[in-house]
């Protein structure tokens, strides 16, 4: 398959993990200039060069192609990292600019069952969701380390790497991100009434709790109550909106293969406004 140039507005990029094979990874999912969603994955965001770290909501050019390992649709491989271009954000946040790019063409799931059997008859893995309302938000703690068989795998991968690296060099690129110690959940409902519980795997909530530990000299009680405070009481008074997305893993396998990979917290419009959007 011959690689394509494709140029993608960034929404979602989920905290890093890792992979015994690729080192840190990043799925980076955005929308084209038709609407439609694509995924890039594998991508060692942290192994990009500075220009090239895209931020959310920009937009970027790369050569990518279907990944023949992934059924999903919306996958693609990144072919040549160094073929990344990031184009300048504007200055000024205009939301209603980035509701019409997000917007375009595409369907806004407010049906979490009927989301469900598009993506086991249809494969589709990536969505817009609006929940009916937000009733909690939930933190639980996790693990607190990285999968040791993974870390020994990169320390393995280490020493494999080019011989005219310096210990230093190699040391540096294969450092690993803090693991979040706490898995973060909304639980919401539907449309039809449905309640849901479903886990956020986002980088901004994940560099956000560090944040707020460091503004709380290591205080993490202080830390997950300001994350708490921005993703629940900020957010459910914004026009919140999922992106929601499946893992490979567990696409045709479980009851509800999505997970929360993003959050899009526009301010609320008026209705004329609204509608004004859409007749666009």
């Amino acid at each position: 398959m011959i690689p394509e140039t494709k140029r993608v507005f960034i929404v979602v990029k989920t905290y890093p993990t890792i992979s015994g094979k690729y080192a840190e990874l990043v799925c980076t999912a955005g929308v084209l200039e038709d609407g439609s969603w694509i995924r890039l994955y594998p991508i060692p965001f942290r192994k990009l060069e500075l220009e090239q770290k895209y931020p959310k909501y920009s937009w970027i050019q790369v050569n990518a192609k279907r990944n023949p390992a992934d059924f999903r649709p919306e996958t693609y491989r990144p072919y040549d990292l160094s073929t990344i271009v990031v184009e300048p954000k504007p200055n000024k946040v205009d939301w209603d600019e980035r509701r019409k790019i997000i917007f375009k063409n595409k369907k806004i799931y407010t049906n979490l069952e009927e989301l469900i059997i598009s993506a086991k008859s249809d494969g589709i893995s990536l969505a817009v969701f609006k929940p009916t309302e937000v009733l909690d938000f939930v933190i639980e703690p996790d693990e607190r380390v990285w999968n040791l068989k993974k870390l020994e795998s990169l320390r393995r991968l280490s020493q494999q790497m080019n011989l005219f690296q310096s210990t230093e060099e190699i040391e540096a690129e294969f450092k690993i991100l803090p693991k979040v110690p706490y898995k973060f959940f909304y639980t919401f409902v539907d449309d039809a009434g449905k309640q849901s519980r479903m886990m956020i795997e986002d980088w901004e909530i994940g560099m956000l709790y560090f944040n707020c530990l460091k503004k709380a000299n290591g205080d993490e009680s202080v830390a997950i109550s300001k994350v708490r405070e921005k993703f629940f009481c900020t957010f459910v008074t914004k026009d919140l909106h999922f992106f929601l997305g499946t893992t490979k893993r567990f696409h045709n396998v479980a009851p509800n293969p999505f997970i929360i990979i993003g959050v899009f917290y526009p301010p609320m419009q008026s209705p004329n406004k609204q509608m004004n959007l859409f007749d666009l």
